[in-house]
């Protein structure tokens, strides 16, 4: 049956027998079992229960030093017995410890683990249980690194793929060659637009077009990914988000930890390709841009783009700098292809009837609605929404677009208010937005330092400097309140 539950980063990938016993400084022996080398183990447990049934999850390396073992047992079943538990809870392998209760590992053991092909590593007496489990913990982090290292070259290179002329095909291809086995793109009728890779097994690409139509229907609850296996060969099904019905398969020989990952980057790419295609967008905004640069007022190529009115949202993630695959990937989940990417901040534009939500991994700032003359001042408010999104550490911050108190005084009076309160700082932008960021966070030095990203002491000496040169006392809070309506108006 297909499986639509799927990991969404890679796991820590399982460690080979084979490795553990290649650790010269453990001298471990397999004395009994199969001797497989794709037999893998994902922990180490100690246990001295005479049935270890209840306590094992299944892929355990099981360690004993035979204390549960009774004197009698060589003669009767309890060694089969114990071992057919140990298989039947899916354990991967037995280590027996040779100190401090038996100088040898029983014989009826060794039999019974043939007899059920349990692997039997003998522990010799100066390897401690607890230094195998350390060397099975940094066999695992190599392993980890290293499929992490994989599936940030193959996400690199997919993006590199997605920008040249043919990106579709070479998406593909580039798929196919991270994963070592076929990679296709089925359009919304279910007929396959293009493929790349190796040829799979004669059953395998009915099965692979079959698994795609589990995942094309559309609306609440529909599976977005599903896997399944034909003919030893690891099928995947990925529904690409542009909502056309395009599907990604993808069929290989083994599936390795990060290659849902992998598939999952190229998923995002070919959903903004794949959207293009069908609605022709990318031709509109290719227009947009020529117009733009051939001097045509942004409202009036606007409408290229869509109806409006419109939301700017800069974004920024939580942990490293933003590529160009996770900008893609934030504004396929925003819902806008237009997205721009500069430094640490990602910059995207959105029609207001999609109303951007909080992303896992990203902070956010939403300016209000606007038409494209307001486009410059919904930026500002986007980067001054992040800001306070930051420094308050919530994930979402929108800007305030209620009427209120100030809306009841005429623009012009305003804004001739705000010139002449805050001269005496004017010429100095940083004292200006130190003190609107400052008042926004209700005084915090701390906040507001994490919104300017300066140090604290900086921004006590720019708030004693604004102080000085408006000639004002700043904790007085009709005073912030007249800062803040002047700010405002700026």
């Amino acid at each position: 049956m297909p499986d639509s539950t799927a990991p969404a980063t890679p796991p820590t990938p399982p460690v080979p027998l084979s490795a553990l016993l290649a650790r010269e400084d453990l001298a471990l022996r397999q004395i009994a079992g199969p001797t497989d080398p794709g037999i893998v183990i994902h922990w180490a447990h100690t246990s001295e229960m005479a049935d270890p049934y209840p306590y094992l999850l299944g892929g355990e390396l099981l360690l004993t030093a035979g204390v549960h073992v009774p004197e009698a047992a060589g003669s009767g079943t309890y060694f089969d017995d114990y071992v057919s538990r140990i298989v039947a809870a899916g354990g991967a392998a037995l280590g027996f410890g040779l100190a401090p209760v038996h100088d040898t590992v029983p014989r009826a053991l060794v039999a019974a683990c043939d007899a059920h092909e349990l692997p039997l590593v003998e522990v010799p007496e100066q390897t401690t249980f607890s230094g195998i489990a350390r060397a099975v913990w940094q066999l695992m982090a190599q392993a980890r690194l290293a499929e992490l290292r994989r599936v940030t070259e193959a996400q690199q290179s997919l993006a590199a793929a997605a920008s040249r002329p043919d990106p579709v095909p070479s998406v593909l291809r580039q798929l196919a060659q991270r994963v070592g086995g076929r990679a296709v793109l089925y359009g919304p009728e279910g007929a396959e637009i293009a493929s790349a890779g190796r040829p799979a097994e004669a059953t395998v690409p009915e099965a692979l077009a079959r698994l795609a139509q589990v995942v094309r229907p559309s609306g609440p609850g529909a599976p977005t990914s599903a896997t399944d296996t034909a003919a030893g060969t690891h099928l995947a099904a990925y529904a690409l988000g542009a909502g056309q019905g395009f599907v990604l398969g993808v069929a290989a020989p083994q599936r390795e930890p990060g290659d849902h990952t992998i598939a999952s980057v190229a998923a995002v790419l070919l959903s903004l390709l794949t959207g293009e295609h069908q609605s022709g967008t990318g031709a509109a905004r290719s227009s947009a841009l020529v117009r733009l640069l051939l001097g045509a007022p942004p409202a009036e190529v606007a409408a290229l783009l869509g109806p409006g009115p419109w939301l700017v949202v800069h974004a920024r993630p939580d942990a490293q700098a933003p590529d160009p695959v996770a900008a893609s990937a934030l504004g396929a989940a925003l819902g806008s292809p237009l997205v721009d990417l500069a430094d640490d901040v990602v910059r995207v534009l959105v029609p207001a009837g999609r109303e951007p939500a909080a992303q896992p991994g990203w902070t956010l700032g939403v300016s209000a609605a606007s038409a494209p003359s307001g486009w410059p001042s919904a930026d500002t408010q986007a980067a001054r929404a992040l800001a306070r999104a930051r420094a308050t550490r919530a994930v979402l911050v929108r800007h305030g677009d209620r009427a209120g108190l100030a809306d009841l005084v005429p623009s012009e009076e305003a804004a001739a208010h705000a010139r002449t309160l805050l001269a005496p700082i004017s010429g100095t932008p940083a004292l200006a937005e130190t003190l609107r960021t400052w008042l926004s966070l209700h005084g915090s030095w701390d906040r507001t330092a994490v919104a300017l990203s300066v140090h604290r002491n900086t921004v006590r000496q720019r708030i004693a400097r604004c102080a000085a040169l408006l000639d004002t006392d700043l904790d007085d809070p009709d005073v912030r309140m007249e800062l803040w309506f002047a700010l405002r108006r700026q």
